[in-house]
């Protein structure tokens, strides 16, 4: 199991060390274009195959790991395969709702400062546009709170 994190990491490594490799001597892009773009391709393939293969062979580890027993004996609640699913399912409308926000502000915030910029009496109407963007954010947290207090 440990080749396989030590696999992903060589991955990892190898984009991080050829992207600063390439940041600093760009003229060595044109030279190197044609052998760059498969390596990366196949540190792609290698890093998600050791991501599946991490999740098929590790999920066994996982699932017979044996019971605390500081846990059990604090009282606290038991954390099963169900209720990881649940918390990870109470998160997902934030981090996706963040997501769309960030793709509405983005735009927005361009299109508020270059109507600024020719009109300042507009900014009143911009911060409204932003903030309604904004409020994308807060509903997808409501709803993980209210999910949460399901569960």
């Amino acid at each position: 199991m440990y080749w396989l994190v030590a696999l992903m990491s060589v991955a990892i490594l190898g984009l991080i060390v050829s992207g600063l490799y390439l940041e600093w001597r760009p003229r060595f892009v044109t030279s190197i274009r044609g052998w760059y773009k498969p390596a990366l391709g196949t540190q792609l393939v290698v890093f998600v195959g050791a991501q599946l293969a991490l999740l098929i062979l590790g999920i066994n580890d996982v699932l017979a790991s044996p019971e605390t027993a500081g846990a059990a004996a604090e009282g606290l609640k038991e954390m099963s395969t169900g209720m990881g699913l649940a918390i990870i399912g109470a998160g997902i409308p934030t981090g996706l709702s963040t997501i769309g926000a960030g793709i509405a502000v983005g735009p927005i915030g361009a299109a508020s400062l270059a109507a600024i910029t020719e009109k300042p009496e507009n900014l009143g109407r911009t911060l409204i546009y932003l903030g309604l963007a904004e409020g994308i954010a807060i509903y997808g947290l409501v709803i993980s709170i209210l999910l949460l207090n399901k569960i």
